[in-house]
């Protein structure tokens, strides 16, 4: 082989690797990180960013709208009258302009009784309700996604919880291998074990498309198009077994429950709307006046002339009496429906604080006991059944009660956090967080 071709082969050689190894490095400079979302901005990027939600609060600022229209004045009226024009000849004589009258006319109705400042206090108690109502559905819509968040969470805790399975299962298996090699072991024994592993196999599969789905549930919910391997989240996945007392929370949902605020809100805004009926009952003057050019009155010297007048409705028989019937009948309705949405204040926090106080109860016992004990027996059967000191069944039934052990714990987990969610939801803000 001549030095040339050597040397070109090198170069070539070199050039290639070069080439891959720029490829390389511009390929992991183009893929992005994966982002990884506390439940805080997970919070603060669906409030901003999800469409229902900003769809509601346009209803809000449509309502501030109507405030404007509330508050109007009636516009004045004007009218141009011309009369006294001269359409055919008299005894021969045309002045058809002669004796022409222009008279200008200005009306307005001058509103008693202050229906425009009721009108306003109306509109505005009206996008205070809107205003709780949209709260009201922030609150109900930050529960599913607390729920979408946590489901998350455990999904990703069950897959950790099987890879370690595996990962443990594997080294049983080289131990299995080892222990048949030396006679310690039967064949049957040994295919018994390795043919397991497609059980653990099958376990991480599961949990894989189960955090799947669950972050294209809550990507769904944020509006984000991010695809599901660069997408994650993040946060304490555990409980506290503090919990203040019940009259605590049930007092901070009085205060805080959007919907109480709403029930409460229209309740005013009814003996508003009665105020407002009983002002429309009243009568409404119209002033107007006018100039008149070339007038035809009894004073031949007054060929300009003012007038003035006051029109005024005569309230016989229509004096608003069923609308304010209906309002006040509607005050009423309001109140018991205040009372209804108190009570179901009442119901919604007893019944999430007693899912908080049960789940509790259920974790104390599997974070104090049940978990190290689960993993003390399947160490000591799997260093027993390492030294031939029990059996292959006993083994496999060791492992199986902790697996069922920690996956009953991350279960609870989840429906502890579930609960806290909830009971945040009746409360109305986050007291469990």
């Amino acid at each position: 082989m001549s030095t040339n071709s050597f040397l070109t082969r090198l170069l070539s050689a070199s050039f290639r690797q070069v080439i891959a190894l720029s490829l390389l490095l511009g390929t992991s400079q183009l893929v992005p990180a994966q982002t990884s979302l506390t439940w805080e901005q997970v919070k603060a990027k669906f409030e901003a960013v999800n469409p229902a939600l900003r769809a509601d609060a346009d209803n809000v600022d449509e309502m501030r709208a109507e405030e404007i229209t509330a508050f109007l004045r009636p516009n004045p009226q004007f009218t141009l009258s011309v009369d006294g024009n001269q359409v055919a000849p008299h005894n021969g004589v045309w002045t058809p302009f002669k004796g022409t009258t222009e008279q200008p006319n200005f009306s307005y109705l001058h509103e008693r009784e202050h229906k425009r400042e009721l009108r306003l206090q109306s509109a505005q108690e009206g996008t205070r309700i809107t205003q709780s109502q949209h709260e009201d559905l922030d609150r109900n819509m930050v529960f599913a996604l607390r729920a979408a968040f946590v489901g998350t969470l455990q999904a990703k805790f069950v897959l950790d919880l099987a890879r370690a399975d595996l990962e443990y299962y594997d080294h049983i298996i080289e131990i299995s291998r080892a222990r048949f090699k030396a006679g310690d072991l039967a064949q049957i024994d040994l295919d018994r074990i390795e043919l397991l592993r497609v059980q653990y196999e099958s376990e991480i599969e599961t949990a894989t498309v189960n955090l799947r789905t669950a972050k294209i549930q809550l990507l769904q919910m944020l509006n984000d198009r991010t695809p599901v391997g660069l997408f994650d989240v993040t946060g304490p996945f555990d409980f506290s077994d503090e919990l203040q007392p019940l009259e605590t929370y049930r007092d901070a949902a009085l205060a805080a429950r959007p919907d109480l605020q709403a029930a409460l809100q229209t309740v005013q805004q009814s003996v508003t709307n009665h105020k407002l009926a009983v002002a429309n009952g009243s009568t409404d003057p119209t002033f107007a006046g006018w100039f008149t050019n070339n007038s035809s009155t009894n004073n031949p010297n007054g060929p300009q002339t003012v007038g003035a007048s006051v029109s005024v409705p005569l309230r016989i028989f229509d004096r608003n009496q069923g609308e304010k019937k209906r309002t006040l009948i509607d005050i009423d309705r309001s109140k018991q429906a205040s009372e209804a949405a108190r009570a179901q204040v009442f119901s919604d926090v007893d019944t999430s604080y007693e899912l908080v106080r049960s789940n509790i109860e259920l974790l104390k016992p599997y974070k104090a006991k049940y978990k190290d004990q689960a993993l003390r027996v399947r160490d000591a059967v799997t260093f027993a059944y390492e030294h031939g000191g029990a059996s292959l069944m006993d083994f496999l039934n060791a492992q199986s009660d902790y697996r069922q052990v920690q996956l009953a714990y991350a279960q609870l987990i989840g429906a502890y956090l579930t609960a806290a969610g909830q009971l945040n939801l009746a409360v109305g803000r986050e007291e469990i967080h």
